[in-house]
């Protein structure tokens, strides 16, 4: 079992970067792939990106393609996700993922096993 803890949400105006971090504790970090998820206000939950155990392997939604960044530190059990040009539509509560299957990719809320309890990201125009 993983206890993941997100941290690293703010307030930040259209055009401003972020980087959310996520530690991860209670199991060997490199058993898992991770996954970047938000939930806007009143709208389901939305797979962002996802990194394999190694991280050489990532994938994302097209939203954010090209703007954010999935990382991870396996040394120190961290999975970070870097947010450039910002905006409003990216304001959301962003979870961090655990998923099993090491090698996974998935953009399936359904395949992750472990989740934090969130981090609010709040974009103003």
């Amino acid at each position: 079992q993983v206890q993941l803890v997100e941290s690293g949400g703010g307030l930040v105006q259209t055009g401003d970067s972020l980087r959310l971090s996520c530690r991860a504790s209670g199991s060997n970090f490199k058993n898992y792939a991770m996954g970047w998820f938000r939930q806007a206000a009143g709208k389901e939950r939305q797979f962002v990106a996802a990194i394999n155990w190694s991280g050489v392997g990532t994938y994302y939604n097209d939203s954010v393609k090209g703007r954010f960044t999935i990382s991870r530190d396996n040394p120190n059990n961290t999975v970070f996700l870097q947010m450039s040009s910002l905006n409003p539509e990216d304001t959301a509560v962003y979870y961090c993922a655990a998923d099993q299957a090491r090698w996974g990719l998935s953009h399936a809320q359904s395949e992750y096993e472990y989740w934090g309890q969130g981090t609010q990201v709040t974009v103003s125009s």
